[in-house]
C-alpha cells in the first residue's frame, strides 16, 4: 500500500490497534501488518514519532517494563483516546459510504 493512502489516517490505525489491549511498540506493528493481510508494513521511523504524537495529545500512555532482560515500552489507549478513536470510526464508515455510494456501480434493477 502506497504511503500517500495513510496519511490522514495513521493515528486512527495506531488507536485501533491499542484498542482493548496494551501493546508495546512492535507488536503494534505486527497487529497492523497482521490485521491489514500484510498491506500494512510500517517501518518503526514512521510507528515510533506517531505514538509519541498521540500520547502528547493524552491518546495513549506508555510504561517502561522489562521481558527477558530487555526494556521495551508499552502503549495504551487512554480514556480521551477511546473517545477519539469512536469518533475516527464514524467518520470512517461515513466517508466510505459516500465515496463508496459514487464510485461502486449501482445495484442491479430487475
Amino acid at each position: 500500500m502506497k504511503a500517500d493512502a495513510l496519511r490522514g489516517h495513521l493515528d486512527a490505525l495506531l488507536l485501533a490497534v491499542l484498542d482493548g489491549e496494551p501493546r508495546h511498540g512492535y507488536a503494534i506493528i505486527e497487529a497492523l501488518q497482521e490485521r491489514s493481510g500484510g498491506s500494512l508494513a510500517l517501518p518503526t521511523g514512521t510507528v515510533y514519532p506517531a505514538l509519541r504524537r498521540l500520547e502528547r495529545a493524552g491518546y495513549v500512555e506508555s510504561a517502561w517494563s522489562t521481558v527477558g532482560g530487555r526494556e521495551r515500552r508499552t502503549y495504551r489507549l487512554t480514556s480521551a483516546g477511546q473517545k477519539v478513536l469512536a469518533e475516527e470510526r464514524s467518520a470512517w464508515q461515513e466517508f466510505t459510504a459516500t465515496i463508496g455510494a459514487v464510485l461502486l456501480p449501482p445495484p442491479a434493477t430487475a
